[in-house]
């Protein structure tokens, strides 16, 4: 990306096509049903962010119960949210940046730090949820943090590389923008 430059019209798009990526992961997180669930037969246990699912035994009906009746069920799922709307914010702003035809590199350089604001919320929920979880919510059987739960972190650590892209793309401003002399390594005999 840095050899061709930003103004290369396949490569401009692809820090903002990530932040995407990272926002739909972000929302396959908080929509999914798969935080934890059972490891082996019979499935009795089934949570997300926002409830947990028990049932007695096999083809018997799911009883549900709102984790947000528990304060850190709340912790969890604001700074989670927290997280992924300043994420959003960040998608939003990048595409703004990147659609400018002169680049602002400080505007990019503070959408970097944002995303390590963004990273610090998302990881704070994801580490709040399995820790108060599994000390105060009754469990039977072998459960697991699931799909969605990984999903969760998969954006969390976007978030984290993707800052540090924002944040260092600024240093190379005189090669994205053709400041800089091609540099030859020829000697004539």
């Amino acid at each position: 990306m840095v050899k061709y430059g930003l103004d290369y019209t396949r490569c401009r798009w692809i820090l903002p096509l990530l932040l995407g990526i990272g926002v739909i992961f972000g929302i396959i997180a908080l929509a999914g049903r798969g935080w934890l669930e059972s490891q082996t037969l019979p499935y009795v246990h089934q949570a997300s962010l926002w409830e947990s699912c028990k049932r007695p035994g096999p083809g018997e009906e799911w009883t549900c119960e709102s984790l947000m009746d528990y304060a850190w069920g709340r912790a969890a799922a604001a700074t989670y949210l927290v997280g992924f709307i300043l994420l959003v914010i960040c998608f939003a702003l990048a595409i703004i940046a990147f659609a400018i035809d002169t680049l602002r590199f400080n505007f990019i350089r503070g959408i970097g730090g944002l995303l390590f604001v963004a990273a610090v919320f998302s990881i704070m929920g994801l580490v709040i949820y399995p820790v108060k979880f599994s000390t105060e919510i009754d469990m039977t059987g072998i459960n697991m943090f699931s799909w969605a739960y990984g999903f969760g972190w998969t954006t969390a650590i976007m978030e984290i590389c993707l800052g540090f892209f924002f944040c260092c793309l600024p240093n190379y401003e005189d090669q994205i923008l053709g400041n800089v002399k091609p540099t030859y390594f020829y000697s004539s005999p």
